[in-house]
């Protein structure tokens, strides 16, 4: 039988798709990312926004109407969020939500081989995915958390997601070693808000040496984080040959008015504190961030504040959300809404500052030697990321994907998994 999978959203989303790809893969399913022909599609939600439940929306519409023969599942954050409205608007669908997911494939897979959902003897938590290696992305995600106590006046996530859970500490060194045993090259620390991880006494920064301190020939990624709880412990990782040096350090306004309005727990010289320390160790560090633009009462002041700290930082990428209105969060609440329009006005004025940062923190990188996780190889040229998260390709007659070449190479941007 074939099982397609459709994933929107953050890396936890990527990652928990991934291991459940893995397990059908390993019980004899075909699994794939066409829905073509699939006796079940899985839909992996996101609601960070509205425009990501327009899109999930779209997607669920689009496997019914393709394949309405197959078995159509729904999970995510929207399946949580918005149960009832997806069973009005979709009534055949089966919803699984995200505390039941790490069981989904024992789910769809006793409803396609006998008719009903039988779970009788599976024990199974939010941490209960087996490791995996090479599904549908070259770097092997491994998640440690999930969860957020932080509730942020704009986020839906923790009422989605629920309060903050940390994976125990042998689990998540085991599953490092695991993927590093199937031949992972890159892996990337993924959760909800893993800088709170917090485990037996082991905090984030703790974890991470002791991810380091494994043997093998890897790299670790950390993804998205939150500034409020690193500290000098991981700073003095930062030249770590094993720890790429990147992370996505959200940001999400460079104002400070606008900070406390959302209930962030940090400031934007916090923030800045934490790019010198690191940028005093590694001046080509790459920071990526997030950033809300239109979030209610911000003035003009406060956007061209937050396109200054962006100037100052030098973002090697920016992610750019327009505000949307999270039904049941306290921002929704708030007066002084900015109007759609100047939403956009400032999000263009954003993304073209955006690609102009962009622009000049890769140009150090083109045409020198680099160290790169082949991703992909088309008509001789090998495509991948360098340590420091630039994408860049070479030529070379070897195809072989998930290996680091040192090489001379060029900036390229290419079409992400």
């Amino acid at each position: 039988m074939k099982i397609a999978f459709k994933t929107l959203g953050c890396r936890l989303n990527q990652y928990e798709t991934d291991a459940l790809a893995h397990m059908f893969r390993e019980s004899g399913y075909e699994v794939s990312q066409n829905e073509n022909g699939a006796d079940a599609v899985i839909i992996n939600t996101c609601t960070v926004t509205n425009q990501s439940n327009q899109k999930s929306r779209n997607i669920i519409s689009r496997a019914i109407r393709a394949n309405g023969n197959a078995t159509t599942v729904v999970t995510g954050c929207m399946a949580v969020s918005h149960r009832e409205q997806l069973l009005e608007k979709f009534p055949n669908i089966v919803i699984i939500d995200n505390n039941n997911k790490s069981a989904l494939f024992h789910r769809v897979d006793s409803l396609l081989r006998t008719g009903s959902i039988q779970l009788a003897g599976i024990d199974h938590d939010l941490f209960s995915y087996h490791s995996f290696t090479e599904m549908f992305h070259t770097r092997s995600l491994v998640k440690i958390q999930d969860g957020c106590d932080n509730f942020c006046t704009y986020c839906i996530i923790p009422f989605v997601r629920g309060r903050a859970v940390s994976c125990p500490v042998e689990v998540v060194l085991n599953n490092v070693r695991e993927v590093i045993q199937k031949g992972a090259k890159e892996i990337v620390i993924t959760g909800v808000n893993i800088s709170r991880y917090h485990n037996s006494g082991v905090t984030f920064s703790h974890l991470i040496e002791k991810i380091l301190n494994l043997d093998g020939d890897f790299r670790l990624r950390i993804s998205s984080v939150e500034p409020d709880r690193l500290d000098n412990r991981l700073f003095a990782l930062i030249n770590h040959p094993r720890l790429a040096p990147h992370l996505h350090l959200c940001l999400q306004s460079g104002s400070d008015k606008v900070l406390s309005q959302m209930k962030r727990m940090y400031t934007v010289g916090n923030f800045l504190t934490i790019v010198e320390k690191i940028r005093t160790i590694n001046p080509l560090f790459n920071f990526t961030t997030d950033v809300i633009v239109g979030f209610p009462n911000e003035t003009n002041d406060d956007f061209n504040q937050s396109l200054s700290i962006a100037r100052q930082v030098g973002f090697g990428h920016i992610h750019i959300f327009k505000y949307s209105v999270r039904h049941g969060t306290r921002a929704q609440q708030m007066t002084n809404h900015i109007p759609e329009k100047v939403k956009t006005e400032r999000s263009r004025q954003l993304h073209e500052l955006a690609a102009q940062l962009t622009a000049a923190y890769r140009q150090p990188f083109d045409n020198t030697e680099q160290r790169i996780l082949v991703e992909r190889f088309k008509n001789g040229v090998a495509q991948g990321y360098n340590d420091y998260y630039v994408p860049m390709q070479f030529a070379t007659d070897n195809p072989q994907r998930n290996r680091f070449a040192t090489v001379k190479a060029c900036v390229k941007e290419f079409e992400k998994e």
